[in-house]
């Protein structure tokens, strides 16, 4: 899942809650004694919203803010122009037939450990880690081409070049194998050579979070220093980063990364505020607010247009059982599966309101799952389908599903059950905490009783990566930036993001009775239909029909399109905000005017 810090394929940023003032000041204290603990060092400090669940960028999960900080791929992107350009490879060359990409590495590369970086650890990347079967991830997904799921072959050609070739014309590919992190064979080789008793590799839980910080080896900007759980991740400059700029000069500048680990967003914009962060992502809710202190404060809010990235409801659409048990009560599987049911969920929600009260008018209705500002974009006046707020017309799509009222206008089904069902989402973003309370009152509004319970996002994860055990919930799914391709492992029937109706993943419980609709099929179909394509204006026909029947069909009901504001302190020198590569996307190039 990208490429640059703050928009790597894995990266996505979300806003999250209050605390106490006693909280606040305790974490302000510890903040300022940590700053006059470095206070000659120049650095920026940034907020994370949880302590990251892993360091191994592969079977990763979740959005984890230090994985671009500490790996790089082959090439990057530019946060501007969403372009390729040069990263531990200089140069690269597309066969005739699009099938082959040679890439050709930058000399005398190392990793963070000192340790030369070649060509075998790409090719051990690749072929011993992301297309090994018994290391399942969203990564490997991508990589699955065409119909049969094959992946590219990698082959070392000689000491700086690596050959990737696909068995069929792949039009993702330079983007994927360019932008997906390399790993250090010297340090990883014997966690994959070796197994437990289930013949499962080591590597599975290689790079835990237990880790000690010096065995964590990449080839980014940065090296993990030292990490205090709850607290805070110190990155230190890597002194063997590949960049340099025109005088020849080491970069980056900046010689320490400081991520606070905050528990909601609100404790992360009081400690910006009050000077204790440089970068902070600020809620529509506080925008008036913030914007009144750009000058006192010494900071620029940048608005980048609609964020990247998608928010929406989903229902939990699995049929299936495990050991004889559903996943989901069968008389509310079978309301989630009525797509008139659904239809009516998406005519009830009044996201005008939305915007204007949770967004403070800073968004817009959002009505797809590839980003407005993407080319591949299909608008409402090109055919994509959208629900504007109308509960008389959802009540009139219940009814002809064979729901009805009872005199207390509360909805029934066919059999007299009392449509009531639970909603989750991730406890401390206040935004989707908001959006879950407006929901539940839109649907009361329609006769349904939601039960609305904010959870830890650990939690969260466990439940759609595993147990399977939720019914509804509100989230997000961010990161594909401007290759509609890289939405494919949400869309295939198969993929590790496919939430709605979710396949076991290897080594979990199997799943019986488990069912894919024919849309999840063609979906499914169309998005190998739009790799295999090389022609780009017939592939935004096929992303226009995926986008179609998702609006169609309705597994996931979106919501709201955020505007992408971050504030950046002054001090920061040659910020070039976008919201593709976020503000410090080219941090290698950023430099502080003072401590």
């Amino acid at each position: 899942m990208i490429s640059a810090v703050w928009s790597r394929i894995s990266w996505r940023k979300m806003l999250v809650v209050l605390l106490s003032v006693v909280a606040i000041a305790l974490s302000s204290c510890s903040l300022n004694s940590f700053k006059t603990e470095a206070a000659q060092v120049p650095r920026i400090v940034v907020s994370s919203l949880s302590d990251p669940k892993t360091f191994n960028p592969i079977i990763n999960t979740e959005s984890s803010d230090v994985l671009a900080y500490i790996y790089e791929g082959l090439l990057s992107q530019n946060g501007l122009t969403g372009e390729l350009e040069p990263g531990i490879a200089e140069k690269w060359e597309i066969s005739d037939d699009q099938q082959s990409i040679i890439f050709t590495l930058q000399e005398d590369l190392k990793w963070s450990d000192g340790e030369p970086l070649t060509v075998d650890d790409v090719v051990f990347t690749y072929n011993s880690i992301v297309f090994n079967e018994k290391v399942p991830s969203s990564v490997q997904d991508i990589f699955r081409i065409g119909e049969t799921g094959a992946f590219p072959s990698v082959r070392k050609l000689d000491e700086r070049r690596v050959e990737f070739r696909s068995p069929e014309p792949f039009a993702p590919l330079l983007r994927f194998a360019g932008l997906g992190e390399v790993l250090p064979q010297h340090a990883l080789q014997n966690s994959i050579e070796q197994t437990d008793s289930e013949g499962n590799p080591f590597f599975l839980s290689a790079l835990g979070t237990d880790t000690p910080p010096a065995e964590i080896v990449g080839s980014g900007p940065y090296y993990i220093a030292n990490y205090a759980p709850t607290q805070r991740i110190v990155l230190e400059r890597n002194p063997y980063y590949w960049r340099k700029d025109a005088q020849g000069n080491p970069q980056p500048y900046i010689e320490r990364v400081v991520l606070e680990i905050v528990e909601s967003t609100d404790t992360s914009l009081m400690q910006f505020r009050s000077g204790g962060l440089d970068v902070e992502a600020i809620p529509p809710e506080y925008f008036a607010l913030t914007k009144r202190e750009e000058r006192r404060g010494n900071f620029t809010i940048y608005e980048g247009g609609p964020a990247l990235s998608t928010t929406f409801l989903t229902f939990n659409l699995n049929k299936g059982s495990r050991n004889g048990t559903p996943l989901i009560d069968p008389v509310k599987s079978r309301w989630f599966n009525s797509l008139e049911f659904r239809r009516a969920i998406a005519y009830a929600i009044d996201r005008p309101t939305m915007i204007n009260n949770i967004y403070q008018g800073l968004g817009v209705p959002q009505n797809s799952p590839i980003y407005i500002q993407n080319p591949y974009y299909l608008s409402p006046e090109q055919g994509l389908p959208t629900y504007e707020y109308d509960p008389a017309k959802a009540k009139e799509l219940l009814e002809s599903a064979g729901f009805k009222y009872n005199s207390a206008g509360q909805l029934l089904d066919a059999e007299g059950n009392r449509v009531r069902f639970n909603l989750i989402t991730n406890a401390g973003n206040k935004v989707r905490e908001a959006l879950g309370s407006q929901f539940k009152q839109d649907l009361s509004q329609i006769g349904i009783q939601v039960d609305f319970q904010p959870i830890s996002f650990n939690t969260l994860v466990d439940k759609l990566d595993n147990s399977l055990d939720w019914e509804a919930l509100i989230l997000g799914i961010g990161g594909a930036g401007i290759e509609p391709d890289g939405g494919r492992n949400t869309w295939s029937v198969d993929g590790r993001l496919h939430v709605f109706n979710q396949a076991p993943a290897q080594g979990q419980t199997p799943i019986e009775g488990r069912e894919v609709t024919d849309w999840e099929l063609e979906i499914s179909r169309l998005y190998v239909q739009g790799g295999q394509e090389l022609d780009d204006e017939k592939r935004k026909v096929i992303y226009g029909q995926t986008q179609r029947l998702a609006q169609e069909y309705l597994p996931f009901i979106y919501l709201v399109n955020p505007l992408s504001l971050m504030a950046v302190r002054d001090r920061i020198e040659g910020v070039k905000y976008s919201a593709l590569g976020g503000p410090i996307w080219n941090l290698y190039e950023l430099q502080v005017t003072e401590n």
